[in-house]
């Protein structure tokens, strides 16, 4: 089978194949038989010239030829699902299909109330929310709109700054009972920190420019910003994160109050070709007022430090 004959059903399957690891797993996540899963992978070999997995103990392992093909085929999964939405969707309404990327985070803590009143006022919108802290690919079609925490550099996208989200230390007042208050810089060495596992490119920008925050030594190391939420509403130690949530939970108390000057500096950003679009707009003006909200809470429960 020629190469440009190839049904997208085959690089689905291609896809699932990678994902699960096994041809009955791709099968049971696409709802095919795993002998029809088999042909669509065969026919991909043909196609390619050579094997695209080999068999291992841990199940079915890509060959490089695999690899190679990995990015084009998400990059086509993108393109389709994109597709798919415009075809959902009524280019006077607002009804259909929007997807939007935010952080762990935002997408967990900060977008559930945004997202309850825009469906609210538009019953016929669908949402797709991909929760995730990396950035995904505006251009490519993986998401339509995004929250991010960087500088949009595209000049195809539109962008709003929302404003900086503020970071400080918050521990649970549990965990203030049993082992103190801190009251110094120096006092943090006698208590057990949460932070990051991985210093990815955000996180190392923001140690370059903040000695406070590099000097902190962690205890409790996680990936997931969530992860390290959950850790200090647990009570296990004191930790980063946005202060506009940690304010707004009873159980929080901030430690050291504007010790680690450090925000992220907050944009709702979309493609310009989306913006006439109803339901992109509507969606994008609704996550632009909200966080706008949400970030104006930390000004009202906490003036700003003085200088």
């Amino acid at each position: 089978m020629d190469i440009d004959r190839i049904s997208w059903d085959h690089y689905r399957t291609f896809l699932a194949v990678l994902d699960g690891g096994s041809l009955s797993a791709a099968a049971r996540s696409l709802g095919l038989t795993q002998p029809t899963a088999g042909r669509h992978i065969e026919a991909l070999e043909i196609a390619f010239g050579g094997p695209l997995f080999l068999r291992g103990p841990q199940g079915l392992l890509p060959t490089e030829k695999a690899r190679a093909m990995h990015s084009h085929a998400r990059s086509m999964a993108a393109m389709s699902a994109s597709l798919a939405r415009i075809a959902s969707g009524d280019m006077e309404d607002v009804r259909g299909t929007v997807r939007i990327s935010a952080s762990e985070v935002i997408a967990i803590e900060a977008l559930p109330k945004i997202l309850a009143d825009l469906q609210e006022r538009h019953p016929a919108l669908e949402i797709e929310l991909s929760a995730s802290d990396t950035v995904e690919d505006l251009l490519n079609q993986e998401a339509d709109i995004a929250v991010r925490m960087t500088t949009p550099q595209q000049a195809s996208l539109i962008s709003r700054r929302i404003g900086v989200l503020p970071m400080g230390l918050f521990a649970h007042r549990d965990y203030l009972e049993r082992h103190g208050t801190p009251v110094s810089l120096a006092d943090l060495s006698n208590h057990r920190m949460i932070g990051f596992d991985r210093q990815l490119a955000y996180i190392r920008e923001i140690l370059k420019n903040n000695p406070v925050a590099a000097s902190l030594n962690f205890q409790f190391r996680a990936d997931s910003n969530l992860a390290q939420m959950a850790a200090i509403r647990a009570g296990i130690g004191i930790g980063v994160c946005q202060v506009a949530l940690g304010l707004r939970d009873p159980d929080l108390k901030e430690v050291l109050p504007g010790l680690i000057d450090i925000g992220l500096d907050t944009y709702v950003v979309m493609h310009e070709s989306l913006k006439t679009t109803p339901r992109y707009r509507a969606t994008f003006d609704m996550l632009v007022a909200g966080l706008l909200v949400f970030q104006g809470q930390t000004q009202q429960i906490r003036p700003p430090s003085p200088p």
